[in-house]
This record gives structure tokens, sequence and C-alpha cells, in this order.
């Protein structure tokens, strides 16, 4: 497992690559603060976004990654921290 994959610790909260590239993406696609995005943050009562939003961002992961999500699970996406775990999953971690 390379160093980039493995948990670090940034501003007092463990974060992962894909944590980091999420937050970007979301950052990018919805012009907010990446810093104020967390785990716990949600799409849509958060952040405003709507499901061409959540669609968007996770097709910024899959080009990002070079993976392909399973678009039935992208539905039932509400938070950040559960489209960290499905990118996860995806990527059997």
């Amino acid at each position: 497992m390379s160093a980039g994959f493995c948990d670090r610790r940034m501003h007092g909260e463990e974060t992962t690559l894909e944590f980091d590239l999420l937050k970007d993406i979301i950052a990018e696609v919805l012009n907010v603060d990446p810093a104020e995005i967390t785990r716990e943050t949600t799409f849509e009562d958060d952040l405003g976004a709507d499901s061409l939003d959540l669609f968007q961002i996770i097709m910024g992961i899959e080009e990002k990654l070079n993976l392909e999500v399973d678009t039935d699970a992208i539905e039932n996406v509400k938070s950040v921290g559960e489209a960290e775990e499905l990118i996860k999953s995806t990527l059997g971690r």
C-alpha cells in the first residue's frame, strides 16, 4: 500500500486520499470551500446539491480514479462520508 493511500492527520481530522479528492471535487462542482466539508456534511441539506450535482461529483471521482461506481448505489448516498465509503468499496478497500 502506498503512503498516499494511508490515513493521515490533517487539521485534527483523519483523512484519506479518497476523502481529500472527494472534497476537492465537491468544492469545484458546488463552488464551496473544501474546509467546510466533513464526512457528516450532507449533499442536499448542507450543500444544496441535487441528484445531478451528485452524479457530476461521482463522475469526477470516476475520472480521477479510473473506476466505475454503481449508479444505483449513488441514489442512496446522502452524506460525504457515505460517498467516501462507496468509493472505497468500489476500489475494494
